[in-house]
């Protein structure tokens, strides 16, 4: 027996069960990690484990005893920070302190606080409040007030999943590092394959029917760097490993394909999808950025946020576009879509300079932004009628079904918006998207709200959909393997202000893709590493000088 158990643990809620016949021992210095996703009851048992809720049967115990409610051997790291914004650093630490040590001296207490508040690198913030703190130091936080009550066992649930791919990675490294001092119990729930590699000595994944799936060992060698992981053979094939089995186990959606699009076409003079879509895509400079500036006035002078951005695109080509927060991804992608003015330069696409907000290019954001009150397929007919004024009404209903089957929403279609997932809801935006027959379509991070297997779900519904209709396509994100999956090229732009393209890295992998093969590509991580080291020369605001290679790279 382990020091945290689980004996045939089931929980329900009225009818409804959420985790069954759990049975779960956890090693004392292990550091476990539960990789679960949305509906799989994670946060439910990292509550069981906490005691803040009893299971409806079986039993949990800590140290053979049963758990009967919260106790200070068993420290919890939650999602949101739960600070209390009137305390400074060093007075939430000290709160937590004061509860479970009340007979130390003043002197001892300050000395505890100090020393965790030091832990996690935040001395010279000690005297700071929460509203003054970004995200990952309120997290780390919260990381030294757990800490600070000396538990036996540290649970944490998601505690990174609210914060930038940047800081999130550094944390987590940070967590690790505690926790090779420490040595304590770490229980960890998290939807991120690669954070659940980096941190474990075990994985076991939850399912999406509440029970406790395959289980998988780490052997890597400590610390585990996450550049060197791209070079390392274990790292790679436990990856594909993990993430087969949690698509083979978690994605049951497929893309039905009942309805056929009809012979009718867009006002702006798109062919329909399918295969007159994909004739004619050799058209070089479908898309041309002529030395893009954006320039904001502020009350210092002018601020340049994107400077000589100049790109090519042939029709029917897919751009990644990544780089850093506050690099200009979104600022390019929004003046592309007319939805923001142009400083100096132009853009042009088919020939023509972008002007204003306009049906040819779609636009899909992080938030899909449909009317609660109307259903899927109304949401998705929205903008449907103009696009094409020459259709009859059955057709253009036709042409909305069809992308709505495409995405895997045939059973779904006639459900109010207010009643769908974020997954869902997403899938709409997309749908609506492509039944616009678009000559550019515009993705701003669509799957950055979403969990990891959504994401990877949705992704494959997007390439299935996309490579149907070959549209010319610019997707905007800040995940590298998400950047590489779905592009023809990967844009990586410098740190702003004055940000432009660093580097571009052409990505020659066979299509129709799919996560699973790619990552059992031979070049696969090649490309990543690429991206990888671009993205590490501009850590926390870092602006190295262009390479002279990368200069005429972006000039191409």
């Amino acid at each position: 027996m382990g020091i945290l158990s689980f004996e045939n643990v089931s929980k329900s809620y009225g009818d409804s069960a959420v985790l069954k016949g759990i049975d779960l021992d956890v090693a004392e210095g292990e550091f476990l990690v539960l990789l679960g996703f949305s509906g799989t009851g994670k946060t439910t048992l990292i509550n069981l484990m906490a005691g803040l809720e009893p299971p409806t049967t079986g039993r949990v115990t800590f140290k053979g005893q049963p758990v009967t409610g919260p106790g200070p051997e068993r420290g919890v790291i939650f999602q949101n920070y739960s600070l209390m914004p009137w305390l400074t650093v060093t007075g939430n630490v000290r709160l937590a302190v004061d509860t479970v040590f009340p007979k130390l001296t003043a002197k001892e207490k300050d000395a505890k606080v100090a020393h965790y508040v030091k832990m996690v690198g935040l001395s010279h913030a000690a005297t700071r409040r929460p509203a003054e703190l970004s995200g990952g130091m309120r997290q780390r936080v919260n990381v030294a007030r757990a800490l600070a009550m000396n538990p036996q066992v540290l649970l944490l649930d998601e505690p990174l999943s609210a914060l930038d791919a940047l800081t999130r990675a550094n944390l987590a490294d940070e967590i690790e590092a505690i926790w090779q001092e420490e040595r304590q119990t770490c229980v960890l729930i998290t939807n991120d394959v690669d954070e659940a590699i980096v941190l474990a000595d075990r994985i076991v994944a939850l399912t999406p029917d509440g029970t406790l799936g395959r289980e998988f060992t780490v052997t890597i060698p400590r610390p585990r760097e996450r550049g060197a992981m791209n070079h390392h053979e274990g790292f790679k094939r436990l990856r594909a490993d993990i993430t087969g089995y949690l698509m083979d186990v978690g994605i049951k959606t497929e893309a039905q394909g009942r309805k056929t699009l009809p012979n009718v076409t867009p006002i702006h003079g798109i062919p329909k999808a399918q295969k007159e879509a994909q004739t004619g895509m050799i058209e070089e400079r479908f898309l041309d950025f002529s030395q893009l500036h954006k320039v904001y006035p502020t009350p210092k002078g002018p601020l340049t946020v994107v400077e000589n951005f100049d790109l090519k695109m042939n029709r029917g080509e897919f751009i990644s576009l990544i780089g850093h927060s506050g690099c200009g991804k979104s600022t390019v992608l929004t003046m592309a879509a007319g939805l923001n003015d142009i400083s100096k330069g132009a853009i042009k696409l088919d020939g023509r300079h972008v002007m204003g907000a306009d049906p040819e290019r779609a636009v899909v954001f992080q938030s899909p932004s449909l009317f609660p009150w109307l259903t899927a397929r109304e949401n998705c007919a929205v903008g449907v009628d103009k696009v094409y004024p020459r259709s009859s009404r059955a057709e253009r209903q036709d042409v909305v079904e069809y992308y709505l089957e495409r995405v895997g929403l045939a059973d779904a279609m006639d459900k109010p918006a207010a009643e769908l997932s974020n997954g869902m809801k997403q899938r709409v935006g997309i749908a609506r998207a492509f039944a616009l027959s678009p000559k550019l379509l515009l993705l701003d991070e669509p799957f950055g709200m979403l969990d990891s297997l959504t994401r990877w779900e949705l992704q494959e519904v997007l390439m299935e959909v996309w490579d149907r209709t070959k549209v010319t396509a610019i997707c905007v994100t800040h995940d590298v393997d998400e950047a590489i999956l779905l592009a023809d090229r990967v844009v990586m732009m410098t740190n702003g202000p004055q940000a432009t393209i660093g580097r571009i890295v052409d990505v020659d992998l066979p299509r129709p893709r799919s996560r699973k093969a790619l990552l059992e590509h031979p070049d696969y991580y090649l490309y990543r590493e690429q991206v990888l080291n671009f993205l590490e020369e501009y850590e926390h605001g870092a602006r190295p000088k262009p390479k002279p290679a990368d200069t005429a790279i972006a000039a191409e």
